[in-house]
């Protein structure tokens, strides 16, 4: 699976525990906000996460 900005984006502004997560990342790794979507894509989306389904039907309408 491919990470799609423009898909998890959508994804974190959908889900108020993910846009949560975000924060969180950015504050704990001292990371930017794009590094901080990437690892957030990797850890909730990739590999059979718990968001992966519904950021593949995103990722569709686009």
């Amino acid at each position: 699976m491919k990470y799609n900005k423009k898909a998890m984006t959508k994804l974190i502004n959908q889900h108020r525990e993910l846009h949560d997560e975000l924060k969180k990342i950015k504050v704990e790794m001292g990371l930017e906000k794009n590094l901080a979507i990437k690892t957030l894509f990797h850890s909730m989306v990739a590999d059979n996460g718990p968001y992966m389904k519904e950021y593949q039907e995103l990722e569709r309408m686009q």
